[in-house]
This record gives C-alpha cells, structure tokens and sequence, in this order.
C-alpha cells in the first residue's frame, strides 16, 4: 500500500469576515481571513495592532498548507492556551486551511477566568467563521511544455482539454508554454505527453518549481 493520500483540494474562506462577542463587559472583535503566506498572516496582524492600538489583546491563531501541518497559536498575553489554542480549535473543527483568525479584546473590567477566556475566544472564533463563506479550493501546479511549433495544436488542445491557466507562451521555432493545471490532472497530462512524444511530436512536460 502506498503512504499519504494526495491532496487534490482543500477547504479555505473566500474573502475576509467579521465577528463580534460581548462577556462580562469585555469586547471580542473576531477576524477571518483568507492567507497563503506567512508574510500575508504578519500584515494582517501588524493592520490589526494598528487599528486597534488601544486594545488589551490581539490574538490569533492560522493554518496554512493543503497537507494543513503548518499553523501556530498566539495568546498575545492571556493565560497560556486560553486564547489562541480556542481560535485554532475553531479553525480546525470546520477542516479549513490557509486561514488567519485574529480576536481583539477590549478588558471590560471583569476578569474571566482560564475558563471564562476559552470559552469566549472559542465563541468569537466561532462567530467570525460562521460569518465567512467557506470554500473549495483546487490544489494547483505550475507546468512548462516545450516542443517545436509544429506541435502547437496538440499542446493547445491539452491546454483545453485539461483546463489550464496558461502565464506565458513563446512562439519561436521551439516554443514554451508554461501554466498552472489542478493538481488531478497532472498524471493524465504526463501521460498524454508521453505518449505524443511516442508519436513523434517531441513534447517534453515538466513540473515547474
């Protein structure tokens, strides 16, 4: 039997969204948003901490990866895992990746508790999500085609067939082709390649990094 399962898509929010929780005095100001990078988690934060420059917390938690195995917590001050590890908990509980849930608190004057605090991240995290549309979202690669003109029908026809994003063409004596595919299609493409190849369209197929 063969290892781990390949990815062919994931679930993701579709654009940004907002929540709100009130407890005990105490205002929880929910954010979702949809990220691949953690450059973008870092902006959105750092926009947070901005707006909201008065606030006691800003707290978060994100997953990023269709394979979903890179992610953090932050608590941002409150007692440890009484902030982040609920808003993750959220995260996880929908199956979502490539997603950032931030929460701001305003200290209302009453303190919470460990128990208290975990329960209204986990609400405010929940709001924010029940607030976002949730997505499916193709696993994706980058190919290169390269083969004489000639052969430029039978690629484009691929192109077609397989439903590929094409980002830059060069038609030259030998022509490039390079663009995004879903990852399903991948192995059926290779395939067809070969099998051009076979019959002598000299079509070479490559994955790009």
């Amino acid at each position: 039997m063969s290892g781990t399962m390949e990815i062919f898509s994931f679930q993701t929010i579709n654009a940004p969204a907002e929540g709100i929780h009130k407890e005990l005095g105490s205002k929880f100001i929910a954010f979702a948003y949809p990220v691949r990078t953690e450059e973008q988690i870092k902006n959105n934060v750092e926009g947070l901490k901005k707006r909201y420059f008065d606030a006691s917390h800003h707290c978060y938690a994100w997953i990023l990866g269709k394979e979903k195995n890179r992610y953090r917590a932050f608590d941002d001050g409150e007692p440890n895992h009484s902030a982040g590890d609920p808003i993750l908990g959220q995260i996880k509980s929908r199956n979502l990746t490539n997603v950032l849930v931030v929460v701001v608190r305003y200290f209302g004057g009453t303190k919470l508790g460990v128990g208290g605090l975990i329960q209204a991240y986990k609400t405010a995290a929940e709001n924010v999500l029940n607030n976002a549309l949730i997505i499916e979202s193709e696993v994706t690669q980058s190919v290169i085609f390269n083969y004489p003109y000639d052969s430029t029908a039978e690629v484009m026809r691929l192109v077609k067939e397989y439903e590929l994003t094409v980002e830059h063409q060069e038609f030259l004596e030998d022509c490039t082709l390079k663009a995004v595919v879903k990852q399903k299609y991948v192995e059926s493409i290779k395939s067809r390649a070969t099998l051009l190849m076979a019959t002598g369209h000299r079509i070479s197929f490559y994955i790009s990094e």
